[in-house]
């Protein structure tokens, strides 16, 4: 009998689900795969430096014989992060994708430059919101309540660790994720200048509500 799928902490021996997850979801919630020459980029920006960096803030959806099919990864403070990105994380991966020096034409040299641009993450307008988020399940495990029971956990531990509250950024492409974060209390954060993204955030309080 197969157990129940259940939620626990990150491995190391997740990784490469969690990068399959991430290129499965990446294209506005869709497979990314089509789209990019080379998808691997994805995760090595919103993947796996979060595990890497702040593996006790990193949770997955166990399939209940050991398989990651979705997760939550989050950071308790941005600017930290960010800072921890470029000295921490972007010397394992620079060699493997260098900085162009041209406006970027394609899918990938975008992906590039935010990859060599960890400062992006430090938005002003964000900053009362100083925890953030990627929430991602594979399409067949969505819709069944578990990226609700992922959000409560990360919430539950940013709470205990007194951060008040968290955002996350979403492509605006993508409405069915902002029905979601519109149904878990996220509301839009008003930042100028930002092209088809949309920044949610929400207190980490009153988890009655998830």
């Amino acid at each position: 009998m197969t157990s129940p799928a259940v939620i626990r902490r990150y491995r190391p021996g997740d990784r490469a689900a969690l990068d399959d997850i991430c290129i499965r979801t990446a294209h506005n919630g869709l497979d990314a795969r089509p789209v990019y020459a080379d998808p691997a980029i994805l995760p090595a920006i919103f993947a796996q430096p979060y595990a890497e960096l702040e593996p006790d803030l990193a949770f997955v959806l166990d399939d209940g014989r050991g398989q990651a099919v979705g997760y939550i990864l989050g950071v308790a403070d941005t600017p930290r992060f960010a800072a921890e990105f470029r000295t921490k994380w972007l010397p394992l991966v620079a060699d493997r994708y260098p900085e162009g020096s041209a406006a970027p034409g394609t899918p990938d040299e975008l992906m590039i430059r935010l990859l060599h641009d960890p400062e992006r993450m430090i938005v002003p307008e964000l900053a009362a919101y100083p925890a953030h988020l990627h929430i991602d399940l594979l399409p067949e495990w969505q819709g069944r309540g578990h990226g609700r029971e992922l959000m409560r956990t990360l919430l539950t531990a940013l709470r205990d660790r007194g951060i008040p509250a968290v955002h996350l950024v979403m492509a605006t492409a993508n409405v069915p994720a902002r029905a979601f974060y519109d149904r878990l209390g996220f509301r839009e954060i008003p930042v100028p200048d930002m092209e088809s993204v949309a920044c949610l955030g929400r207190t980490t309080g009153d988890l009655d509500q998830l």
